[in-house]
């Protein structure tokens, strides 16, 4: 067992807390602790932690993905570090301390420079000056002899029509080359430069020529259909194989099982007989709107298939390219959606299962990805319509992706910190938004390629927050006039149009809502979606509580002055878990009016709300006075490693399309479930 707990931790905070979540300093030091004791679930949960002290312990390193997105200070004097490469997890480090590691050298310490933009402090030496010459000098000079040695010993070895099988071969030999060819600094420093060698290598490769852009990409193994474990009847397995897809990892196994609608509030469920739920489950099997399809474990760090600790972010179906079928949203998305999380971004067809692509870059971590279609002119002067996949992440840089094409053709240097999400204009196709933990949303015109990919991205207006902006929204009546913005201090709205003067644009107004007895402005909302052109779909951090609140009733577009605190006309509240765990965001499928949230038990709880938006509409329409209750929720189907049970599941997203046809569920486990409607 693991010597840290959640008392452990209470415990140790400075000062002692009653709340993981409200911790900012935390003292681990002199436990005798080891790299397993450090668990990432736990870990996940001090989101607002700065200040870390693991000093006089037993580390050799970092696990990955420990998702401490606040921490600013860290003490790991006296412990066995061996590597710090993993420390790129923490992008808003200042001071670091390792002293006394004795596996540790100068090429560790200029490593942590390139790897920590915001590092200050190093061993208690301001290396500001260093660290600037490390990342742009230093990468400058070595970036162009990596050039150089492409263009004179590899670039005509390629040929202007490559298969899978040359560009694996090359890539290959070039990384070994210019590992070993190209030198710069003094010999102390050698391991430093082969890594940053490497490094640059790839990145050129990937960027400048799309060689890595699935270049060793394999369609997701499955289980053999004979493999399952099946509690069901001979009969009923049999129709679920056909319906279920499993992990590709053949130690991992599902155990299928048809899902009741839950007509009972959250925890309230009764004692029954094994005898009656298996009579019940039996009358309402037919009820059942989703089965599981697909489960896969496509973004795991290094391909392994061990990796159960990669955060799944989110996703976004593909839009169809014919411009008639997409003015219904019924039928304006694909069955190919895209999804991020850890160091890769996968398209994947929903129906088959299979990773159609996958874009990978070993020091990011993608937190949101948004689709665009383009219209571009091709080799021959004609212009044809061509879909743009968007992914950003904790580096602060958008990757702009042409699908069809297999090729990352740009970047846009968008924030020194994270972002939190992007999304693109629905009137103007080449206008994205980007959101950053810098607590500014920045609208970019990204531009449109030429036929040799040459664009030009330029900033039209940045818009201040006053905390970290979470989740943004364009409302729909007037996309290029407001915008909305879920952030750590509440929710906030913005006047986007271009017409005005001002670059640079406070918040015109912050929205309160029902807190116990009052009303405030203050607190968390990390779910953020409209439901049709009025009705808001919003989630706080207070526990079991997801609004319905009225756009138009709340905020007067006529109203002056910004900076406003105007109160949310709410319509309803639904019924969700009443766990205060945060970042477990909601969405909406319009066209036919449904809510989607997970919970931290890997549920996914869905809202039919069509009978209820008729009466919202009408100018006096009034609240609900009950909250209302979830539809069905999804359950998460039993998964097994080795014959172990899966660890604690966090839905961290869930999508459907516009049709409705498939669910797609992002976990905090590196699983992406399936769901289709039956």
């Amino acid at each position: 067992m693991s010597k840290i707990t959640t008392e452990l931790l209470l415990e140790r905070a400075v000062p002692r807390s009653t709340r993981l979540r409200k911790i900012e300093t935390l003292n681990l030091s002199k436990l005798q602790l080891k790299t397993g004791d450090l668990d990432p679930r736990l870990f996940s949960r001090l989101r607002h932690l700065q200040k870390l002290d693991l000093s006089d312990n037993l580390l050799d390193k970092f696990p990955n993905s420990l998702t401490l997105p606040d921490l600013r200070v860290l003490n790991c004097n006296n412990n066995k570090l061996e590597d710090v490469t993993a420390l790129k997890q923490f992008p808003l480090l200042e001071e670091l301390t390792y002293e006394n590691n004795v596996y540790l050298t100068l090429n560790d310490d200029y490593k942590v420079m390139f790897l920590l933009e915001n590092l200050r402090l190093l061993n208690g030496k301001d290396i500001t000056k260093l660290a600037n010459h490390v990342r742009r000098v230093n990468s400058r000079k070595l970036t162009s002899k990596v050039t150089a040695h492409w263009e004179k010993f590899f670039r005509d070895q390629l040929p202007e029509k490559h298969t899978a099988e040359q560009v694996k071969s090359i890539k290959k030999k070039f990384l070994k080359s210019v590992q070993t060819n190209v030198v710069y600094g003094p010999s102390s420093l050698s391991e430093f430069t082969r890594w940053r060698v490497k490094m640059i290598a790839e990145e050129f490769l990937s960027y400048s020529l799309g060689l890595e852009l699935n270049s060793d990409t394999e369609p997701e193994e499955k289980m053999d259909e004979n493999e399952e474990e099946s509690t069901e009847s001979p009969r009923e397995a049999a129709e679920d194989v056909a319906q279920v897809v499993y992990i590709y990892d053949p130690l991992v196994t599902v155990t299928p099982s048809k899902r009741k609608r839950n007509h009972s509030k959250s925890g309230g469920g009764n004692k029954r007989s094994k005898s009656q739920a298996n009579t019940e489950e039996e009358e309402e099997a037919e009820d059942v709107s989703a089965e599981p399809l697909h489960f896969l474990q496509c973004h795991s760090k290094g391909n392994s298939h061990e990796d159960f600790k990669t955060q799944l972010w989110s996703c976004v179906f593909e839009p169809v390219l014919d411009s008639g079928a997409r003015k219904d949203p019924i039928v304006s998305s694909s069955k190919t959606v895209a999804t991020c999380g850890g160091e890769s971004v996968c398209l994947i067809d929903c129906e088959t299962g299979t990773v159609l692509k996958k874009y990978k870059v070993a020091t990011e971590e993608f937190f949101s990805v948004a689709w665009t279609t383009l219209t571009m002119v091709i080799s021959d002067s004609r212009k044809k319509a061509h879909n743009i996949l968007a992914a950003a992440g904790r580096r602060g840089i958008v990757k702009l992706i042409h699908v069809a094409a297999d090729f990352c053709y740009g970047e846009i240097k968008a924030h020194k910190k994270p972002i939190a999400t992007v999304c693109f204009s629905p009137t103007q196709e080449t206008h994205l938004f980007t959101a950053s933990y810098d607590k500014r949303i920045a609208l970019w015109d990204i531009g449109i390629p030429d036929c040799d990919y040459n664009f030009k991205a330029s900033q039209l207006l940045v818009l201040e927050a006053v905390s970290i902006p979470l989740r943004i929204a364009l409302v729909p009546t007037c996309p290029e006039q407001y915008l909305l913005a879920g952030c750590e201090g509440g929710c906030f709205a913005w006047n986007i149009k271009l017409d005005k003067g001002q670059k640079s644009r406070p918040f015109e107004a912050i929205f309160q809502f029902p807190d116990d007895e009052s009303m405030t402005t203050s607190h968390r909302v990390d779910g953020l979606a409209f439901l049709n052109d009025d009705v808001v779909v919003s989630k706080s951090s207070k526990p079991g509580c997801i609004y319905l609140w009225s756009w138009s009733r709340s905020f007067d577009v006529k109203g002056k002055g910004c900076q406003r605190t105007v109160s949310a006309v709410i319509l309803a509240e639904l019924e969700w878990s009443t766990t205060d765990m945060s970042y477990l965001t909601l969405s909406t499928c319009p066209a036919k009016e449904y809510v989607f949230c997970g919970d931290e038990k890997g549920s996914v709880w869905m809202y039919n709300l069509s009978t209820y938006t008729t009466a919202w509409s009408s100018p006096k329409g009034k609240r609900s006075e009950r909250r209302i209750s979830p539809t069905q929720i999804l359950k998460w189907p039993e998964l097994r490693l080795n014959g172990e049970q899966l660890p604690e599941i966090l839905v961290n997203n869930v999508v459907s399309d516009p049709a409705l046809s498939y669910l797609v569920v992002l976990t905090s486990v590196n699983i992406t479930a399936i769901w289709k409607k039956s």
